[in-house]
């Protein structure tokens, strides 16, 4: 059976980046589930969320997540990943380290990662494939340089996608995160028209409609409160970054996805 014919979950999450200090993460997470706690639990059952500290943070955050007796789990998250369970790469973090930390989604090909750091297709499927074989769920952020037509842009988003697939198990889970690079940061998103019509292409993908496992779309590039309702029928959730830093902010678009 293909992934496209089985039902999706919806899923909404975020990243801190670089931008939280330690005590500033322990406090928004502290402040994200009292929001959360007002949210009826029947509701909470229908989605997934995740929370992607910076790796200084992060076995915190884990810890925190688990002790709060949240109404559903809350799944820690991870910003990036070495391809190697172990070896010698000073400074890099390893994916089979972070499934021991409890870490249950990881980031990898970020537009940030491939621009300032030089990830290339390649070393994000390699990434996406050590993230698998270690129990945890990528999420594989793909998107085009320039705006423009929409052929062009699923052409582009196509090359990233077959690569990461090519090295996933068929019936691995896998997230794709929709993020235009040239909507990353912006003070408005990419016009729900351009979204919705690229999203429907990437599904389109041979790579993307004949898996079995679970396949996820969700939408990222300046992803904020309001937007959801406006994606929900070919989206499968968001990805936030900045936009979700206020937890209140946080919650109240996690609501907005529930409803839709």
């Amino acid at each position: 059976m293909a992934s496209s014919s089985l039902p999706r979950r919806r899923l909404i999450g975020l990243s801190t980046k670089m931008y939280f200090s330690l005590s500033k993460t322990r406090d928004f997470t502290s402040q994200f589930l009292a929001h959360l706690a007002t949210v009826p639990p029947a509701q909470l059952s229908q989605i997934d969320i995740f929370i992607i500290p910076d790796f200084v943070s992060l076995a915190e955050t884990a810890l925190q997540l688990k002790a709060a007796a949240a109404p559903v789990p809350i799944w820690p998250g991870a910003q990036d990943c070495h391809w190697e369970d172990q070896g010698a790469f000073t400074g890099e973090v390893s994916p089979a380290v972070l499934a021991e930390a409890g870490v249950r989604i990881v980031e990898v090909g970020h537009a940030e990662r491939r621009r300032i750091f030089g990830e290339d297709d390649a070393t994000v499927a390699r990434k996406a494939a050590a993230v698998s074989r270690n129990g945890m769920v990528p999420l594989v952020c793909i998107g085009e340089k320039s705006k423009g037509d929409v052929a062009i842009a699923v052409d582009e988003c196509s090359v990233q996608v077959d690569a990461v697939l090519s090295g996933l198990a068929d019936d691995a889970e896998v997230v794709l995160a929709y993020e235009p690079v040239w909507a990353i940061g912006a003070s408005q998103p990419a016009g729900e028209e351009h979204v919705l019509a690229v999203v429907a292409g990437i599904r389109k993908l041979e790579s993307v409609s004949r898996r079995n496992g679970q396949t996820r779309v969700v939408y990222g590039g300046s992803a904020g409160p309001g937007l959801f309702s406006r994606l929900s029928s070919g989206l499968d959730g968001l990805f936030l970054g900045r936009f979700g830093h206020d937890p209140e902010r946080f919650v109240q678009t996690i609501r907005e996805v529930i409803e839709s």
